[in-house]
């Protein structure tokens, strides 16, 4: 059965589309536009999902939600691949950044967007926003100097989780040529083919 991924403009579920690539699973794709004014997902996603948020996955009879659930679901469905490596410690870092990139990552990230859109008024809040993600954005570039992915030598579904929350970071929060494992990991994820047909199929992403 053909997977349908609801994929809204500019969001985590650029992530969904580039997994299922490496995957070379078959997908179809919906595309959803965010409000101009609001930069919102649209009411039509709440007719998907109650939560009407992307990215929502279609597939077997089930609606998935949660970038981290929805990509270990993948691996599971392509029988392990991009999974968890065999060695210990490249597995407990596998299982480190899937849950990493959403659960300590992203939040300040959502808040130095969120302040920066409340002009003044976040000023006194967006200093020390950017002071605590940098302290993420050290030591991930420390991580990067030691091996060439985030678990280990391989790529795995581990680094599609993490591309989102860096590529947002270098749009607005701080990551510069400070961090240049970093800026490196990121031109070598942009440059691989799987990432490149996912931009074709989903439309324009402002972070590539």
């Amino acid at each position: 059965m053909t997977i349908l991924v609801h994929h809204l403009e500019n969001s985590r579920s650029q992530r969904i589309l580039w997994m299922l690539e490496e995957l070379e699973l078959d997908y179809e794709v919906k595309r959803y536009e965010r409000d101009a004014k609001t930069m919102l997902a649209p009411p039509a996603l709440k007719e998907v999902h109650p939560l009407g948020k992307s990215p929502v996955v279609e597939t077997d009879g089930r609606t998935l939600i949660e970038t981290g659930a929805i990509v270990e679901y993948l691996v599971a469905k392509a029988g392990g691949t991009l999974g968890a490596p065999a060695h210990v410690d490249e597995a407990l870092r596998y299982r480190q950044f899937i849950h990493y990139a959403e659960g300590s990552m992203m939040p300040p990230l959502l808040a130095i967007l969120v302040v920066g859109r409340l002009g003044l008024l976040g000023r006194p809040a967006r200093k020390p926003l950017l002071a605590m993600l940098a302290g993420h954005l050290r030591w991930l570039n420390d991580e990067l100097f030691q091996r060439p992915w985030f678990a280990g030598d391989s790529f795995t579904a581990a680094d599609v989780m993490m591309s989102f929350p860096l590529e947002a970071a270098r749009d607005r929060a701080g990551l510069d040529d400070r961090f240049p494992n970093l800026l490196a990991w990121l031109e070598t994820i942009h440059a691989r083919p799987a990432y490149q047909k996912a931009l074709q199929r989903g439309g324009a992403y402002a972070y590539a």
